[in-house]
C-alpha cells in the first residue's frame, strides 16, 4: 500500500513543486524588471551628449504633469526642460511603446506557429509597412506632414497581412505552414519593391539617405505625437491579446487538440494575426524597422517563467520595453557625436542569440 499510495503522490507532490517554483520566479521577475525599466527610463532620459541630474529630470517631469503651483521649477532652466520633456522623455516613451508591442507580437506568433523562431517579420508585416514608409519618403508625403510616414507605414502592413491570409486560406482554413509560407514569399517581394524604389529615388540623395536611415530603424527626433500615434494602438493590441491567453496556450497542444477542446480555431488565429499586424505596424510605424524584438524576447522570458500566455504576454511586454529602451541608449551614447541606428543595436544582440537558439532547436531534433 505505501509503495501505491507513493506512486501516486510521487507525479503530485512533482507537479506541486513546479507550480511553486513557478511562482517564486513571477514574484521575483515582475518586481525585477519593473524596478529596471524605471530606472533605463531614467537613465534614458537624463544620459545624453548633455547629461542632466536625476533630480532635475524627477522634477522637470513631474512639473510638467502635476499643477505648477504643486511644484517648484526655480532651479530648473528652459533649455533643460526642453530637453527632458519635449526631447528625450517623448523618445524614451516610444521605445518602450515600440519594445512592448513587438514582444507582444512574437509571443502571439510564436503560439500561433508553435515555434520559438517566429517573429512579426514571418507574415510580412515588417516589410509591408517598410514599403509603406518607402512611398512616402518617395511621394514627397513624408515632408509634409508627421502624421504620413506613421500612417502610410500602417497601411502597408495592413495590406501586406491582408495578401498573406488571401493566399494562404483556401475553403475557410488557413494551414499554419501555408500561412508561413505566403508570408515568406510575399515579404521576398515587397522587399524587392522596396529595394526598387529605393534604387530609382537615389537621384534625390537626401530622399534617398532618409529611406536608407529609416530601414535601419531609429528612433531621433520623436515627440509627443509619435507616442499618441501608437499608444492606442499598443493599448487595444494588449488588451485583445490578454483575452486570449487561454486559447493561446491550448494552441500550443496543436489545432486538432485545441478545436476538441472548445476553441474556435480559424476565429481564434485570424484574430491574432489581425493583433500581432496591428502591433507591428504601429510599431514600424514609429520606429522604423527594429529587427530580433519579436524573436528574442518572448524566447528569453519563455526561459524563465514557461511557456503559460497569461504571465508571458505581460512579461514580455516589459522585459521588450526594457530591451529596446536600454538598446536606444546605447545607440546614443556608444559613438558619441554620431548616433548608431537603433536596428543595429538590436541586431547586435539579436543575431547570435538567434543562432544560439537554432543550433538548440537543430541539437533537440539530432542534427547535430
Amino acid at each position: 500500500m505505501s509503495g501505491i499510495r507513493s506512486l501516486r503522490t510521487g507525479p503530485e507532490a512533482a507537479s506541486a513543486s513546479a507550480t511553486k517554483a513557478r511562482a517564486g520566479r513571477l514574484l521575483v521577475f515582475f518586481p525585477a524588471v519593473s524596478s529596471l525599466l524605471v530606472v533605463a527610463a531614467c537613465a534614458g532620459v537624463s544620459i545624453g551628449s548633455t547629461d542632466i541630474s536625476w533630480q532635475t529630470v524627477v522634477q522637470t517631469v513631474a512639473g510638467s504633469i502635476l499643477p505648477e503651483a504643486w511644484m517648484d521649477l526655480g532651479g530648473v532652466s528652459d533649455a533643460e526642460r526642453v530637453i527632458v520633456w519635449l526631447i528625450r522623455m517623448p523618445r524614451v516613451i516610444v521605445a518602450a511603446l515600440v519594445g512592448a508591442a513587438l514582444a507582444i507580437a512574437g509571443v502571439q506568433l510564436q503560439g500561433v506557429f508553435r515555434n520559438p523562431l517566429a517573429d512579426p517579420s514571418v507574415i510580412g508585416v515588417s516589410q509591408g509597412a517598410a514599403l509603406g514608409a518607402v512611398i512616402a519618403f518617395v511621394t514627397g508625403l513624408a515632408t509634409r506632414s508627421a502624421l504620413w510616414l506613421p500612417m502610410t507605414a500602417f497601411i502597408g502592413g495592413f495590406i501586406a497581412l491582408f495578401a498573406v491570409y488571401l493566399i494562404a486560406t483556401r475553403s475557410g482554413r488557413t494551414p499554419v505552414a501555408t500561412l508561413l509560407l505566403a508570408g515568406i514569399a510575399v515579404g521576398a517581394l515587397i522587399t524587392a519593391c522596396s529595394s526598387l524604389l529605393i534604387s530609382l529615388s537615389f537621384v534625390n540623395w537626401q530622399v534617398a539617405a532618409e529611406i536608407v536611415f529609416w530601414m535601419m530603424g531609429g528612433l531621433d527626433s520623436r515627440t509627443w505625437t509619435h507616442v499618441w500615434i501608437s499608444l492606442p494602438f499598443l493599448a487595444l493590441g494588449t488588451l485583445v491579446s490578454l483575452w486570449h491567453t487561454r486559447e493561446l496556450d491550448l494552441m500550443l497542444l496543436g489545432e486538432e487538440t485545441s478545436a476538441s477542446l472548445g476553441v474556435d480555431v480559424e476565429t481564434v488565429k485570424r484574430t491574432i494575426l489581425a493583433t500581432a499586424a496591428l502591433l507591428t505596424g504601429a510599431a514600424v510605424a514609429v520606429s522604423g524597422v527594429v529587427g530580433f524584438v519579436g524573436l528574442v524576447v518572448p524566447h528569453m522570458v519563455r526561459l524563465i517563467l514557461g511557456p503559460s500566455h497569461r504571465a508571458l504576454l505581460p512579461a514580455s511586454a516589459l522585459s521588450g520595453a526594457l530591451f529596446v529602451i536600454v538598446c536606444d541608449l546605447l545607440a546614443r551614447t556608444v559613438h558619441p557625436p554620431t548616433e548608431i541606428r537603433l536596428g543595429v543595436i538590436t541586431a547586435a544582440f539579436g543575431a547570435p542569440f538567434f543562432l544560439w537558439l537554432l543550433r538548440r532547436q537543430r541539437k533537440e531534433i539530432g542534427y547535430f
